[in-house]
C-alpha cells in the first residue's frame, strides 16, 4: 500500500504522520480515517476549497484534476502549482508527501 506522508501542521498534525492509503482512496479520506481533521465543508463533492492540500512529492502519480477542481482551486488560499483538493487527489501506486496549508478560506472551522 502506498504511504501518505503528512508534513507537520501546527494544529492538525503537529508531529506529521506516515499513513497507509489504499489505491483509489482520496488523500482526504486517508487523513480523516487517521484522525487528521482536514476541513471539508462541502462533504467531499468538489464544491469548495477547504480540503486544499499541496502535494510535495508524488504529484505525477495522481490522476489529473478535472476542470471543476481547477476552477475550485483558483479560489484557494495559498495556491501553488502542486495544489490539489484532498477530496479529488486519488491515491495510485506511489507514495505521496502532502502539506496541509496553514489557512483555508473558511473563517470558522466546521468541526467535523
Amino acid at each position: 500500500m502506498p504511504q501518505i506522508i503528512i508534513l507537520p501542521h501546527e494544529e492538525l498534525c503537529p508531529d506529521g504522520a506516515v499513513l497507509e492509503g489504499e489505491k483509489g482512496t482520496s488523500v482526504l479520506d486517508v487523513a480523516l480515517k487517521n484522525g487528521i481533521g482536514i476541513e471539508h465543508a462541502c462533504e467531499k463533492v468538489c464544491a469548495c476549497t477547504t480540503c486544499h492540500v499541496i502535494i510535495r512529492e508524488g504529484m505525477d502519480s495522481l490522476p489529473e484534476g478535472d476542470e471543476l477542481e481547477e476552477d475550485m482551486l483558483d479560489k484557494a488560499w495559498g495556491l501553488e502549482p502542486d495544489s490539489r483538493l484532498g477530496c479529488q487527489a486519488i491515491i495510485q501506486d506511489e507514495d505521496l508527501v502532502v502539506e496541509i496549508p496553514k489557512y483555508t478560506v473558511n473563517m470558522v472551522s466546521e468541526g467535523h
